[in-house]
Order: C-alpha cells, then structure tokens, then sequence
C-alpha cells in the first residue's frame, strides 16, 4: 500500500481515502462516488477493528462480506481496496495507542469508554499507511468525526478531512451496516429515533422549552417503542459535546438507542 501509494504521489497524482469496516451500504457508497469525483486515486479500506469494540460487543457476528464489497468497489471505479488482517494491523504485543482526551468520554464514550482510542489509533495507522491527501467521512458518526479532526490537527497529520451528510432510507432511518442485525419489527421500531430528531427540531425552531424539556419529549416518544432502549439522548455543542441548557445554533441533537439487542445511533444538528 505505501508504495502504490508513493508512486501515485511522485507522479502528482492526488489520493482520496475512504476508511470502513465492509458491509458497504449507501452511504460508504456516498462517499466513495464523492472521492471517485474529486481525486485521481481512491483508496477504500476494509477492516474491522477489534481494538474499537468493547468486551461483549458484536465482534464475532459484525457483518463481513469481503467479495460483495469488492465487486461494488470494482463497478464504482475504485482504484485500490487495501483489506489488511488483524495481524499485520497488530503484530505482536501491541501497546501503542492514540487517544484524544476528554471529547472520548462523552456521549457514546460513556458506555463505550475504549471505543474512541481504538478508533483513533486505527486511524492514525491507516493514514500513515495510506498517506492520502483528502479522507472522506460520514456525518453520521458525528462525534467519531470532530474527535478524527481534532487528532489530526493536534498531530499535524497533513490530510484534509470533508464529511458528508448522512444516508438515510426512505423511512429516515440512518444507513448502518447493524441495520442488518433488525428483525421486521426492530426495523420498523428503530424509525422512532429519526422521528425523535425530527420532532426536536420542529420544538427547537418553534423555540418551544429548554433542551431538557425537548429531551423529555424525545425520551417520551422514544418509550413509546418498547422495543428501544434508551442509551442517552444529548443536546449539546456539535465541538465540545457539552450539554445545552438552551438550544443556540449550531446545536447537535444525538441519539444512542438499543433496538433489540442492536445499538444504533443517530444526530442531526439544527
């Protein structure tokens, strides 16, 4: 990968990179058509990270179809798919991580407190290997966003990062590789939580109550389905993910929801 990577570069050539786990669905093809637009080479990643999972998490049955995705890679114009193995990622006794503190402790990092470091020390790893010039990522993962941002600008890593608005079905549930984990009623249950952004910001643009009262009302939409657990919802600034006691534009608005046994997560900021 390095030196596809550095060949590409000694001939002026620019490299867009799209970082996955597989599973692909319209909106890491999104991104992918996007980066097929704007660059000359474009570098998809597939691997599913261990060290961004907590104990007990979906590791063993997160969805892998490695020759679907390839063949969809393949059609959308992808240069290179770089597919490595845990073990190249991990060799030995691995102890190095990158880790960016305090905004990897909220919101998902409160019941998910290792999961950020891991994601941005595969990140890391990833660009040092690809060493593109623009990386594409998706606004769904908002918090996941700002904190990949914030460790490259803290560590100078020279890659432009564009995020791109979030996929949704015609239901308004956001595309994840986990939505296929639903069964016919969590799916439809799981629309709740793009109905509950929805209604926030019908309440926040009527300036209708505080952000506490608005998340009551969310919480009480939400419980209406009892087939979803409430994870948090948080009102908040969209950089520090500091809690809102008045709603100020920008504000993010997130959702962390247990459909089942499947944890989903969606925002949208108003």
């Amino acid at each position: 990968m390095r030196r596809l990577s550095s060949a590409a570069k000694i001939e002026g050539k620019t490299i867009a990179f799209v970082p996955t786990m597989g599973y692909l669905h319209d909106g890491h093809i999104s991104l992918v058509k996007t980066a097929r637009k704007k660059s000359d080479i474009v570098v998809v990643s597939i691997f599913v990270n261990p060290i961004q999972f907590e104990q007990k998490e979906d590791l063993d049955k997160y969805p892998r179809d490695i020759k679907m995705d390839s063949a969809t890679l393949k059609t959308l114009g992808v240069d290179i798919l770089f597919s490595p193995d845990e073990k190249e990622m991990y060799k030995g006794f691995y102890k190095t991580h990158v880790e960016v503190d305090n905004l990897g402790s909220k919101l998902c990092g409160k019941t998910r407190p290792d999961h950020f470091k891991g994601v941005t020390t595969v990140v890391a790893k990833l660009l040092s290997i690809v060493n593109p010039d623009i990386m594409y990522l998706g606004l769904k993962d908002f918090q996941q966003q700002v904190i990949i941002k914030k460790m490259i600008g803290d560590l100078n890593i020279p890659v432009k990062v564009t995020s791109l608005p979030t996929v949704r079905e015609k239901d308004g549930l956001a595309m994840s590789s986990r939505n296929s984990y639903l069964n016919q009623d969590e799916r439809k249950a799981a629309t709740v939580l793009f109905r509950a952004l929805k209604l926030a910001e019908k309440l926040a643009h009527k300036r209708v109550g505080s952000a506490d009262n608005i998340k009551k009302q969310m919480k009480n939409l939400i419980s209406s389905e009892l087939l979803v657990k409430i994870d948090y919802i948080s009102i908040c600034n969209p950089l520090t993910f500091e809690e809102s006691k008045n709603i100020k534009s920008p504000t993010l608005v997130a959702i962390a929801a247990h459909v089942g046994k499947t944890r989903l997560i969606d925002n949208i900021i108003i």
